[in-house]
């Protein structure tokens, strides 16, 4: 095998190299990282972040972004907070995935129908969100008090989180959207390039509130597997949130201006930011450090991205 076909499949593969090499740092770097503790305890943690950034990448795939993905799961926690009581753990879920997919509704309404730049658009929703959750819970925690739905949030199946089965049900729906939809291959024929694509005859406005739709569903289940893990409907929840998605599509090779991603390469990206986090934990390294290492290596992502755009164009 030539160097310039070794090197052209470790770029196109880059997403699975980085992984594997930050497996082997990870040994090195602490005895406990392969402790099995350890791994459930990356497994539990990468799932609300798995999750949204699979409903983020349809979206990312149009072109657009959601920055509003930590202010929604932050409405959702205290939304089911608030109606286990009234309405059973199934009814306040049920609910909570509505708010969800309604917040979704309102940014895609605002960039399909009313053609407000993504950015801008959720970044009206994040603000708004925000604030109806720190209004509807009166800026105060809110305290579950129900059993079983907090055992979901601890339980384990042959070793492994409960909640990462969650995680792995919501790969598979998104690949299966993906691959085996037309709506999959519409979502990326518009990323790719939207005027063409509405020459054709596609309903584009469809199309932009589906993915918004969808974004707001999977915050809304990241947001019921947060309330289940913590105990607690938080109005302050996920604040940054949005920053550690977007971090996760991109690492796992995105593109931020659409038409390029996958859905196993974006749960990849998911895992190396939770295996990254983990590991400045377990050595001890302050959160703020870590919002630096965090912004390095989105930077690294993009340039790999680029790099590889080049190396496709060339050839």
């Amino acid at each position: 095998m030539s160097a310039n076909k070794l090197f052209r499949l470790v770029i196109n593969q880059s997403t699975i190299v980085v992984f594997v090499l930050m497996l082997v740092a990870a040994g090195f770097l602490s005895d406990r990282f392969f402790s099995p503790d350890n791994i459930t305890n990356i497994l539990r943690q990468s799932v609300p972040l798995g999750i949204v950034s699979l409903g983020l990448l349809y979206v990312i795939l149009t072109g657009g972004i959601d920055l509003s993905v930590g202010s929604v799961m932050a409405l959702v926690s205290v939304v089911v907070a608030l109606t286990i009581p009234g309405f059973g753990v199934a009814g306040a879920v049920a609910i909570s995935l509505v708010v969800g997919v309604a917040c979704g509704l309102v940014s895609g309404s605002l960039v399909a129908n009313f053609g407000i730049a993504p950015f801008i658009a959720t970044l009206a929703t994040m603000t708004i969100t925000r604030g109806l959750s720190l209004i509807v819970s009166k800026g105060q925690p809110i305290f579950i008090d129900d059993q079983a739905f907090m055992d979901f949030g601890g339980a384990s199946v042959f070793g492994v989180p409960a909640l990462f089965f969650l995680l792995i049900v919501v790969t598979i729906a998104a690949l299966f959207l993906n691959r085996k939809t037309v709506f999959g291959r519409l979502v990326v024929a518009i990323g790719s390039n939207e005027t063409a694509t509405r020459f054709s005859g596609i309903n584009i406005t469809t199309i932009k509130l589906a993915v918004y739709a969808i974004s707001g569903f999977t915050c809304a289940i990241a947001g019921v597997v947060s309330a289940t893990r913590t105990g607690v409907g938080s109005p302050i929840l996920a604040i940054g949130f949005e920053l550690d998605a977007i971090a996760a599509v991109v690492v796992g090779g995105a593109s931020l201006a659409g038409g390029r991603g996958t859905v196993v390469n974006t749960l990849i990206g998911a895992l190396i930011l939770s295996m990254i986090s983990n590991l400045m934990n377990l050595m001890d390294i302050p959160g703020y450090h870590q919002q630096v290492v965090k912004g390095v290596i989105i930077v690294f992502a993009v340039l790999l991205e680029s790099a590889k755009r080049r190396a496709t164009t060339h050839h």
